[in-house]
């Protein structure tokens, strides 16, 4: 991807059109009344509004200029009168709004004057005598009459304006129309990123889903990733593509902090404030859910929960789908992909890491600022994208520690964080390590240290030997909570720096003493351990994860063990020695150990009998 493609993108998620208001309206019905006073009433409000006799020349064909203008306009007003549909003109407009609608949630608001909705919907009236006058037409242009026809009833099932002539003040109706389209556009948008890259693909994504259902019903959609991996960035995104669809708007950024922090009869009276302009205090959750449902549940709204970890939160803020208007959209963005499977939302989309190429531009702007890259730097550039492994926060971390500093810099730098994980990038992905029980904190470390890689059947046999009982619940609530992943092949999966964090935390119990450590797993650490008599983990036993080295190395790792409690895990392509005795003759007894208190001879192992001496 080009360099300037970051800036182009960024528009995409704001607000940088060239009308405000698009008018598609039958000249010889509406121009020098109800349109034209229209027309005039917006710009008088400063809002850039287009007609087709304004800017552009009005031809027999809408021109490229004219499509154009319309992709480039926020909001469109179709003036349904009753001529409208014997314009070709008019209806081949209309297809490319409703596209633009669709593809691109832009906001219609169709207006029915002097027509009744229903013929625009269901093509009667004078609208199904223009388009039997078209159908005769168009004998060899079908497709086009179709389109008509979808894009006229897609129009008309909007929420929009009605007036009848004589049944009220037409100025009096302008103003309600201006005041909406004001409240619209008023709107400011939410910051998503300085550099918003590699999110397009995933916005369109997440928009499929929440056009799963109709404008009948409420639908909520949930994100689910590791922390880091910019949940929060797209939801903003889609707060902004979408935004203009909906009569009230609500984000509720940091749910998690907040809630703890303020009570969650805050974010209650955060929601009503922003939604309905409602300015009041609550004196409890259970008083604020009533007032939620009973002032919302008329009004079209998009409500985004962001970073949510408790059931309770959900409960409070979006607890029933009849809470809220028909149409209206809710997503939910967390870390625990249970917590959305609880609340039975069905619609969930797990937010990916950026892929090499989006990762390199994002770092680069991080790092650089510009597109001027030395070729001499695409090297070390290409390690941090491995080190993040599309993680973006990792991606933007580092990319602005590293910016203006020479090569030796980088690599230096580089160097310390394989070693020790920076604070920053630590300190998020913790989040959902902290949230953990201390028992499965001990399986969460259990598989970072020592099993990644492994066949998951064998991972819960060997763990439901260690600890006593069946993994498949604890090791299912790691991957809800997408600390653990499994590939397509079943094998266990991290994220590499979810499994430095988990070592990290391994490496904290004792930084100098490697003894005092619970778990193992850095062969030359497993030397010193067992070579220098060093005194072991106090709890009573320590695991250790053999890597698969050369048999010269064991005799060596054996001769001054004097006390302590370890558990040795293998795996079957790893060299046996000294403890075991298998069926298979190439896995002997090669080195008894002089002493070993504990082992741990509960399992088998992909079809190896193993057996004490």
């Amino acid at each position: 991807m080009a360099m300037e493609s970051s800036h182009s993108s960024s528009s995409s998620f704001s607000y940088g059109f060239s009308y405000h208001v698009f008018i598609s309206f039958r000249g010889s019905d509406t121009r020098h009344g109800f349109t034209g006073n229209l027309y005039k009433a917006l710009m008088d409000k400063g809002i850039h509004t287009f007609i087709d006799d304004n800017d552009l020349e009005r031809g027999d064909e809408i021109t490229t200029s004219l499509i154009k203008t319309i992709e480039n306009s926020r909001i469109f007003i179709p003036v349904f009168s009753i001529n409208y549909a014997s314009s070709s003109f008019c209806l081949d407009e209309l297809v490319h709004i409703i596209n633009c609608f669709k593809e691109k949630s832009r906001s219609v608001l169709p207006i029915f004057y002097d027509v009744d909705p229903t013929d625009v919907r269901y093509q009667t009236g004078s609208y199904g005598e223009e388009l039997t006058k078209h159908e005769e037409r168009l004998q060899d242009d079908k497709e086009r009459l179709k389109q008509w026809k979808l894009a006229l009833n897609q129009a008309a099932n909007l929420s929009g304006f009605h007036f009848i002539s004589g049944q009220g003040y037409e100025y009096k109706f302008i103003v309600e129309i201006v005041e909406c389209i004001s409240k619209k556009i008023n709107r400011i948008p939410l910051h998503v990123a300085d550099y918003p890259v590699g999110l397009q693909s995933q916005l369109q994504q997440v928009k499929l889903l929440l056009d799963e259902e109709s404008d009948e019903k409420v639908h909520v959609v949930g994100l689910y990733s590791t922390g880091g991996m910019g949940k929060s960035t797209l939801a903003k995104a889609i707060y902004n593509f979408v935004a203009d669809q909906f009569d009230g708007l609500c984000f509720l950024d940091n749910v998690r902090d907040n809630s703890t922090q303020n009570n969650l009869k805050h974010l209650q009276e955060e929601l009503l404030l922003k939604t309905i302009g409602l300015d009041t205090k609550l004196g409890s959750v259970s008083y604020g859910i009533p007032i939620i449902k009973e002032r919302l549940q008329r009004k079209k709204i998009l409500l985004i929960l962001d970073d949510v970890d408790k059931p309770e939160q959900l409960q409070a803020l979006t607890g029933e789908r009849d809470w809220f208007g028909h149409g209206s959209r809710v997503i939910i963005t967390t870390r625990d992909k249970h917590l959305l499977t609880s609340h039975e939302i069905k619609s969930t989309y797990e937010v990916k890491g950026l892929n090499e190429k989006d990762a390199l531009e994002l770092l680069r702007w991080m790092a650089f600022k510009n597109n001027t890259i030395h070729p001499s730097y695409e090297d070390i550039l290409n390690r941090v994208v491995t080190y993040a492994f599309g993680l973006p926060l990792a991606l933007e971390v580092v990319g602005s520690n590293l910016y203006r500093k020479d090569i030796q810099e980088w690599k230096s730098l580089l160097d310390e964080y394989e070693r020790i994980p920076n604070k920053d990038i630590q300190e998020i992905l913790l989040v959902s390590y902290n949230n953990l029980s201390e028992y499965q904190q001990n399986v969460f470390l259990d598989i970072a240290c020592c099993f990644k890689g492994y066949c998951l059947k064998e991972v819960e046999n060997i763990l439901s030997a260690h600890y006593g009982f069946c993994m498949k619940y604890q090791i299912g609530l790691l991957v809800d909570k997408s600390l653990v992943k499994t590939n397509m092949f079943n094998y266990v999966a991290l994220h590499n720096l979810i499994e430095i964090m988990g070592k990290e935390i391994v490496r904290k119990e004792s930084v100098i003493e490697l003894g005092e450590r619970n778990r193992l797993w850095f062969y030359k650490d497993i030397v010193h351990v067992l070579t220098e008599n060093t005194q072991l983990h106090e709890a009573g036993e320590t695991a250790v994860c053999f890597p698969s080295i050369g048999d010269e190395m064991i005799p060596n790792w054996f001769e001054h063990q004097s006390k302590g409690g370890i558990s040795f895990w293998f795996r079957n392509r790893i060299p046996s020695f000294a403890i075991f005795v298998s069926t298979k003759k190439e896995y002997g007894c090669i080195y008894p150990p002089v002493e070993l208190v504990t082992l741990d001879m509960r399992l088998l192992v992909n079809d190896y009998e193993w057996k004490p001496l």
